[in-house]
């Protein structure tokens, strides 16, 4: 019987060996879990007896039980490197088929899809537009490298003060061409449905009513429409147009694009005694925009973003949770499959239902403790050579039985 019990405790310690060693060997691995070797002792009913006689039959590995605890979070400044700050594990699909993992380090394909170094999708909430994503499903990301199509403007919001004691200009009628004809001018650039750009230029003409001006519109230096005016009450405020907004009529680029018709909102202009100024002169078009980088925020949304100043939406990068973390299978890769025991996978977003934030530019270092593990190591050595001299001694002692036979 002692073989048997001593054997039992060898291959119990053998295989705390080889955890320990699985452990040292990942401890720079990303996203690594460590486990922990669980004994139980093997005992035999069938033996005949007062139980509180028996001795046991030895041990065995009751269980390999992982260790979900919280990595240290490494900063390495690449967006698309994502950990998990809490509770959760990112969804890849391996070829349609669902893997869970920690280890956050993607890079996009040729095709643009977002992968991890075993070309695992990575997968998010598809957005719906407006801020809204469809959390009903989930979809592999894939970054937009197209061109983001440009936008042709259609307001223009100015804030400027007009000088309360200007007088007419010296020259008339009004000619774009000769600044006597006119007392201030004001430019900015606009876009067209094209994408393309086209100086637009107010001119601001005092008028021979009091607390009136003329203004005129000019763009890529050719007259727009007719001349809209401004009338302000004796505190400088605007009172005409009584909406704010005027309109000078469309302009046909010769870029081929649809013709411009553009709203000024000049509820914001003032005439006051100081000089003329502009404080602000904002548009809403752009032109066409390439793909400059991608962010994704703490809440996993992820925004592509422009060199013309816009972003999109690509999607929400999905947390998934489950009932029983030590049931999932484990696999290559540092990741896991879902199992009957583990559960079925509960999908959220980040920062909800007790998930984790993501942070970007960062990877989870391996939980391992190279200093316990080494500890583990000399004691599980110790272990398996208690047990060997167990063999040992039964040698000896058997030995001497049958010499004593002899």
């Amino acid at each position: 019987m002692t073989f048997g019990i001593a054997l039992s405790g060898l291959a119990s310690a053998q295989m705390d060996l080889d955890v320990t060693a699985n452990n040292i060997s990942n401890a720079e691995t990303t996203g690594f879990k460590q486990s922990r070797t669980q004994f139980a002792e093997l005992f035999s009913s069938s033996l005949q007896g007062v139980s509180s006689l028996q001795p046991g039959q030895g041990s065995r590995v009751s269980s390999v039980a992982q260790q979900f605890s919280q990595g240290n979070l490494e900063n390495t400044n690449n967006s698309l490197d994502l950990a998990i700050n809490g509770g959760g594990f990112f969804a890849v699909s391996a070829g349609g088929a669902m893997q869970y993992t920690r280890a956050g380090a993607f890079s996009t394909n040729n095709e643009g899809y977002v992968t991890n170094g075993a070309g695992q999708r990575l997968q998010v909430y598809p957005s719906l537009g407006n801020g809204r994503f469809n959390t009903s499903q989930l979809s592999d990301l894939q970054l937009n490298t197209g061109q983001n199509p440009p936008f042709a403007t259609t307001s223009v919001d100015s804030i400027l003060n007009l000088p309360a004691n200007a007088l007419q200009p010296s020259s008339t009628p009004f000619d774009a061409a000769n600044s006597s004809s006119f007392n201030n001018a004001s430019s900015l650039t606009v876009f067209d449905s094209l994408g393309a750009a086209h100086t637009a230029t107010i001119y601001f003409v005092k008028s021979a009513a009091p607390n009136e001006w003329d203004t005129h519109l000019s763009i890529d230096g050719t007259a727009v429409g007719a001349v809209q005016k401004l009338n302000y009450n004796t505190a400088g405020v605007l009172t005409s147009p009584a909406t704010g907004l005027i309109n000078y009529g469309a302009y046909t680029p010769s870029t081929g694009a649809a013709d411009l018709n553009i709203n000024f909102n000049v509820a914001q202009t003032t005439q006051f005694g100081s000089g003329f100024s502009t404080s602000s002169i904002t548009q809403d078009g752009y032109t066409t925009g390439q793909l400059s980088g991608v962010t994704v925020d703490s809440s996993g949304v992820v925004q592509a973003n422009f060199t013309n100043g816009q972003s999109t939406a690509l999607g929400q990068v999905a947390v998934v949770s489950f009932p029983n973390n030590q049931g999932l299978q484990k696999l290559d890769g540092t990741s896991w499959a879902e199992t009957f025991a583990s559960g079925q996978p509960l999908k959220g977003s980040a920062g909800t239902s007790g998930l984790g934030v993501i942070q970007s530019g960062a990877l989870e270092a391996s939980n391992v403790d190279i200093t316990k593990q080494l500890v583990n190591m000399i004691v599980a050595q110790r272990n398996y050579q208690s047990n060997a001299q167990m063999i040992s001694t039964e040698k000896s002692i058997t030995q001497s039985i049958m010499d004593m036979a002899r």
